[in-house]
Order: C-alpha cells, then sequence, then structure tokens
C-alpha cells in the first residue's frame, strides 16, 4: 500500500499537477494540504475522474486538508483536531481507509517570531500531541500525515544557523515535534533514511531548488501497529520542478499489503 502527502498550495490552481502526479504515482491514499479553495470549490469531479474518492475541507483562500482513496470513498472520522471549538482554521481532517487511521494535517506557520502567530503555532502543537496519545492508547494501525511546518533537526534544513529565528526552526517548535515523537511515533521518513538530507520544500525564490536549498518538513508519524509495516519511503522530488509547481514536493510511505495487525 502506497500513502503519500502532498501540500498542493493551490488545488485549483495546480490541478493539472496534481493529476498528473496521480495518474504517474497511483497512491493509494493521498494527503492533501493547504487546498486554498472554499468547501464548495474542491474540484471533486476532477479527483473522482481520476479514480479517486475524497473527503475535505475547504477554507477560502487559505489552508485546507483533505484524504483521497484509490477506488474507494474514505469513511471521515474527524473534521477538526480536538482542544479547541473556537479554532475555524480548516488544518485536520481524519478518515478511516482499508482499517488503517489517517489524520491529514496542515499545522501553523508561525511566523513572524515572537508572536501571536507562533504562540498559536505551539498552542496547536499541544493540542496535536494530546490528540495523538489518545490515538495510542486506541492500540489501532494509526498515521499522522501532512505539512507539519517544522524541521526537526539540522539534518532537514540548508543552512540551519540562517534559520534559528524562524517559527519552523525555532526550538520550541522542534521541541514540541521531539515530544510527539517520543509518544511512540515513527518518522517514517527519518526511520528509513537515518543519516541523508532529504527535502520535502524548497522556495521560489533565489533559486532554492536549483541549489537544493530546502526544507524537510512534510512528515509522515506512524503508530507501532503501522510501522512494523513500512518498507519504503522517498520523495518524489522530480514533481517540485514541474512547471507551475507547488514549492512542495510529494512524500510518500510504502506499507505492507497485509498490515500485521
Amino acid at each position: 500500500m502506497k500513502i503519500a502527502t502532498y501540500n498542493v498550495n493551490g488545488v485549483n490552481g495546480r490541478l493539472p499537477n496534481l493529476i498528473r502526479w496521480l495518474d504517474e504515482a497511483s497512491p493509494d491514499i493521498v494527503c492533501l494540504q493547504e487546498l486554498k479553495a472554499p468547501q464548495n470549490k474542491f474540484p471533486i469531479k476532477a479527483i473522482e475522474t481520476a479514480g479517486y474518492g475524497a473527503v475535505w475541507l475547504g477554507q477560502k483562500s487559505w489552508n485546507g486538508v483533505a484524504i483521497l482513496a484509490k477506488g474507494q470513498q474514505p469513511h471521515l472520522t474527524r473534521r477538526a483536531l480536538p482542544g479547541d471549538s473556537k479554532d475555524d482554521q480548516s488544518r485536520y481532517i481524519e478518515a478511516i481507509v482499508d482499517g488503517i487511521l489517517i489524520g491529514c494535517l496542515y499545522a501553523p506557520n508561525g511566523n513572524p517570531y515572537p508572536g501571536p502567530k507562533f504562540n498559536y503555532k505551539l498552542r496547536w502543537l499541544r493540542r496535536l500531541r494530546a490528540y495523538a496519545a489518545e490515538l495510542l492508547e486506541l492500540n489501532v494501525s494509526s498515521i499522522l500525515i501532512g505539512d507539519y511546518n517544522v524541521m526537526p533537526t539540522e539534518l532537514d534544513v540548508y543552512k540551519p544557523e540562517r534559520w534559528k529565528d524562524d517559527a519552523l526552526f525555532r526550538i520550541e517548535a522542534r521541541n514540541a515535534f521531539k515530544t510527539l515523537v517520543e509518544q511512540g511515533w515513527t518518522d517514517a521518513l527519518r526511520h528509513l533514511h537515518p543519516d541523508e538530507q532529504i527535502y520535502t520544500f524548497w522556495d521560489y525564490f533565489r533559486n532554492a531548488f536549483g541549489r537544493n536549498a530546502g526544507l524537510r518538513i512534510d512528515h509522515f508519524l506512524l503508530s507501532p501497529e503501522a510501522a512494523c509495516d513500512l518498507i519504503a519511503a522517498d520523495v518524489d522530488r522530480h514533481v517540485r520542478a514541474w512547471d507551475h509547481s507547488s514549492d512542495h514536493a510529494p512524500v510518500w510511505i510504502e506499507l505492507k499489503d497485509q498490515p500485521s495487525r
């Protein structure tokens, strides 16, 4: 089973690239972030024509998350991250596909630091950590997937000394991610590639992609029940080079076809 995540940076504006990649990579499950489209403008017809069912949570101009499943309809279980009923930002959606609980997330950027946006980021990550602990207690195959807007270590960022006061690399954000993983989650890409410099995002400015001046901010965190089935993980880096591409590349993992549960 191939599961992917892709921050599309505007699902309608980059729909041809998304459909092209779906046809090429043929993932079984896909988590999308930064739809930047209201609920009624999600391109469900094009997604269905490509062979996927979908659940999504839109928001005009900002945010937005979706879960796609090839040849079937995901079973929606949540449309918000627990812990703050007043939070109206579309950043979390959850569904069950083939017996796996999939949490698709788009964590806050948090810039500029310091400030209210950074404080919101930390609160959001605390809520995620609290809910993640509840998921682990269920003892089911669960995966928290998406754009975490955190570079966990210096290996995950080009020229880390330049990022020390950026919200994505502040020690508070990195510690929040570390504490989350230490609950018992497996960082799939780093687990299989412990010493490699792997990036998932390259800015549009200063030829960042050409210089490989990137960041690893798109992550898969697997519960123990899912981690035991992990066999591969990688980045479809070439997609970032396509015309009118998102500034992220798709990231994917592969699980055994017969999950051991």
